[in-house]
């Protein structure tokens, strides 16, 4: 397990191209023995979102070519190799947020607040959010938040689907980090098929979805790894799935 951190605070943690290209970086091959990874950032604030000393000086066609190395990086992210849980505290604006929805989990801790101010300063977004951030909360509320300029709190966000879980100040970090602990134990044939054929069957027409089904579930359940566990559950030594007030108590 690996923890990567933004550590621009004073900037509120601002995403320039030399951040962005290290996250592309680290993702597109890290470290040996890493099955998790903790996105996380120093100070209040997640992040604020592009640093705007980025825009200027830049043609159309630079533009398009900015977007998409920003496109490439976060893509590394939501279709890479490990699964990545993002620690989400105070501003999650602009680009923050473009990051942080590619991100596999995100929890949040009740300071977090989202926007996406683009619209109010003559732009679009241009780091994923189009295509990202309008799957996990549709399109109106999308639109809404881009021609308005709505801020969404800490609540609204988990009831709109841009937060998996929400906890009080200060814990955002250990509950990412128990939560990274157990995806890392899962099997790497189910982490793969995860992260890799889920996204895809979500984007393809149902009966190329079940097909994809079908394939994923008969090569994960003939890995060595998925027969020895299920061996052990059946033999009584596996854990058994239990309801959370019997997890609590």
């Amino acid at each position: 397990m690996a923890v990567l951190r933004l550590c621009r605070a004073a900037k509120r943690n601002a995403l320039d191209d030399a951040t962005v290209r290290g996250i592309e970086e680290f993702f597109a091959e890290p470290p040996a023995g890493v099955r998790a990874v903790v996105l996380d950032a120093e100070g209040e604030h997640f992040s604020a979102g592009l640093d705007m000393g980025e825009l200027s000086g830049r043609d159309a066609f630079g533009g398009v070519a900015h977007s998409r190395m920003w496109h490439r990086a976060f893509e590394r992210i939501a279709r890479g190799s490990v699964p990545v849980v993002a620690v989400l505290k105070g501003a999650v604006v602009g680009g923050g947020l473009e990051l942080a929805s590619a991100a596999h989990v995100r929890v949040a801790e009740r300071s977090t607040f989202y926007a996406l101010p683009e619209g109010q300063r003559g732009l679009f977004v241009g780091g994923g959010a189009a295509v990202r951030v309008q799957r996990l909360i549709g399109t109106a509320l999308m639109t809404d938040m881009m021609l308005t300029g709505r801020v969404l709190d800490a609540d609204e966000g988990m009831a709109a689907g841009l937060s998996t879980y929400l906890v009080d100040a200060g814990e955002g970090l250990a509950t990412a980090l128990d939560l990274a602990k157990k995806m890392a134990a899962n099997s790497p044939v189910t982490t793969f098929a995860v992260l890799q054929a889920l996204p895809r069957i979500a984007e393809t027409g149902p009966d190329e979805g079940f097909f994809m089904e079908a394939l994923m579930a008969a090569v994960a359940s003939s890995s060595a790894e998925a027969q020895a566990r299920m061996e052990a559950f059946l033999a009584g030594r596996g854990a058994k799935v239990r309801g959370p007030e019997v997890e609590r108590a």
